[in-house]
C-alpha cells in the first residue's frame, strides 16, 4: 500500500471520532465551566470537556487547590474559601461571561459559592450529583456522626501534618470498569480537612437567583447525597434530570452526560 493511502487510512478512525462528537452539537454554542468534587482534578472532565469542545462551545475545567495537579499546594489552610476563590479567579481572569456552570459532587458547594459572589457572570448553573450545603453549615455538621468519625480517623492516621482526608476508592464514585477504576485511582488526591470543616456562607439566598438543574446519577445511590435529592425534587425552583449511571458520571457516561448538558444549557 502506498504511503498516502497509509496515512490516509490511519486518519480514517480520526476523521470518525471528531465527526461522531460533532454530532452532538446541540442547540447555540455556550461556555461551560466544569468543576469536579472532593480528591479529582480537572481531569475527571476530560472525557466530557473533549466532546464539549467537538461540538464547538467553550470548556474550562480548573484544578482546585490542592488537589490534582496542584497537590503540592495542599495545606491545612485550604478551605472552601479558597476553593470558590479558584473559580472566581478564572472566571475574572479569563473574562469569561454567560457561563453555564457546573459542579459535581463536593463541586456544587462550590458553584454555589461562585454565584453569591459573581451572579452576573453566569447564565445557569447544574448540580451533577451535587451535595448542597445550607448556609451556615459544614461537610462535617451535614453528615451523620457515623461518617464524620470514620472521616476524621483517616485523617489523623494518614493526613501526613496537612490534616487531608484520604481518598475513597474508585468503586465509591460507581467506577467499577477495570481500566476506569485504574485511571482514575491513580490521579485520585487528598482532600484537605478545611474543606469539611468551615461553613458556608452566603450573602444571597443560594442559587442567587440564577436558573438551577440538578441531575441525579440514579446508579449504585450515594447515602450521603440522598437528603440533598429529597430537598431538591420536593422544591419547585429546580429542575431535575436523571443520568441511569454511577457517581461519577463524566467517567462512566461521558457521551450522555455531555448530551444532557447541552440540552440543559441550550
Amino acid at each position: 500500500m502506498k504511503r498516502r493511502n497509509l496515512i490516509a487510512g490511519a486518519a480514517l478512525p480520526v476523521l470518525a471520532l471528531a465527526s461522531g462528537q460533532k454530532a452532538l452539537a446541540a442547540g447555540p454554542l455556550r461556555t461551560f465551566v466544569l468543576v469536579h468534587g472532593a480528591w479529582h482534578g480537572g481531569w475527571c472532565w476530560s472525557r466530557v470537556a473533549t466532546r464539549l469542545r467537538a461540538a464547538g462551545h467553550t470548556v474550562h475545567t480548573p484544578t482546585l487547590t490542592g488537589l490534582g495537579e496542584r497537590r503540592h499546594l495542599i495545606s491545612p489552610q485550604v478551605n472552601l474559601d479558597t476553593h470558590v476563590e479558584d473559580v472566581v479567579n478564572l472566571l475574572e481572569f479569563e473574562d469569561l461571561r454567560d457561563v453555564v456552570l457546573v459542579g459535581h459532587s463536593y463541586g456544587g458547594i462550590m458553584i454555589t459559592g461562585v454565584a453569591d459572589r459573581m451572579p452576573e457572570r453566569l447564565r445557569q448553573l447544574v448540580f451533577l450529583d451535587s451535595l448542597l450545603l445550607e448556609p451556615g453549615k459544614s461537610l462535617f455538621s451535614s453528615f451523620p456522626k457515623e461518617v464524620v468519625q470514620q472521616r476524621l480517623k483517616a485523617i489523623r492516621e494518614t493526613g501526613g501534618g496537612v490534616g487531608a482526608a484520604p481518598a475513597l476508592p474508585p468503586a465509591a464514585f460507581g467506577v467499577k470498569d477495570p481500566e476506569d477504576a485504574k485511571w482514575v485511582a491513580a490521579r485520585l488526591t487528598p482532600q484537605p480537612v478545611g474543606t469539611y470543616l468551615q461553613p458556608l456562607l452566603l450573602q444571597s439566598p443560594a442559587g442567587n437567583g440564577l436558573k438551577r438543574t440538578y441531575i441525579d446519577c440514579t446508579g449504585d445511590p450515594i447515602a450521603t447525597l440522598e437528603p440533598t435529592k429529597v430537598r431538591v425534587r420536593q422544591d419547585p425552583s429546580w429542575s431535575v434530570r436523571t443520568l441511569a449511571t454511577g457517581h461519577n458520571a463524566m467517567v462512566t457516561a461521558p457521551e450522555a452526560l455531555t448530551r444532557l448538558l447541552q440540552e440543559i444549557a441550550a
